[in-house]
């Protein structure tokens, strides 16, 4: 899955993707960049 990384200012797909769900009960995806190594993350289901 894409998403969008903050620190390399691209979209990228995300590497160790995993479904999660937020505090408000909305599903989320959160991952980490393969290129720089930070955390990404997309709202939404995945």
């Amino acid at each position: 899955m894409q998403a969008y990384c903050v620190k390399c200012r691209t979209k990228r797909e995300m590497k160790n993707a995993r479904t999660i769900t937020m505090k408000n009960g909305r599903p989320a995806t959160q991952g980490v960049c393969p290129v720089c190594g930070i955390k990404m993350f997309r709202i939404g289901k995945g």
